[in-house]
């Protein structure tokens, strides 16, 4: 059995990109629209049990390097509807998940976190996972 631990941040901070409210421009410390979607990496393909590679998660952008928690809304969303079979694995070890607070209305996608290219509605890029969702043909 995998040794207890706890998450370090449980309250979804106020300029998560995961919250629909979120205008991603506004998060703080200088955001970069590049970093932002190089995030994809950290989305598992939907019921897939891993790459071998270990889990690779978001972390808030509130911690400074060195200091980091996940991030709120990446991680209900990767334990939900993303569908995250390793972290659902590792979770099983958590004491606190059952304690996690969203606030408000989520994001259903990563690409939908992104900010929408000039004049569209649509999202910056599509990731690997939106990719073989569509080839699945679900959403």
């Amino acid at each position: 059995m995998a040794t207890p631990w706890k998450l370090k941040r449980l309250r979804q901070c106020a300029k998560c990109p995961w919250k629909v409210s979120t205008n991603p421009h506004d998060i703080p410390n200088g955001y970069n629209v590049d970093m932002h979607a190089a995030l994809a990496c950290t989305i598992a393909p939907p019921g897939e049990l891993g790459n071998g590679t270990g889990i690779r998660a978001m972390a808030c952008h509130e911690h400074k390097p060195g200091e980091e928690a996940h991030c709120v809304g990446w991680l209900v969303n990767q334990l939900g509807p993303g569908n995250n079979i390793p972290l659902r694995i590792k979770m099983m070890s958590c004491t606190n998940v059952a304690h996690l607070k969203l606030v408000g209305k989520q994001h259903k996608t990563f690409e939908d976190t992104l900010p929408p290219q000039s004049g569209s509605t649509k999202p910056v890029r599509k990731s690997r996972v939106s990719k073989k969702r569509e080839r699945l043909g679900s959403s």
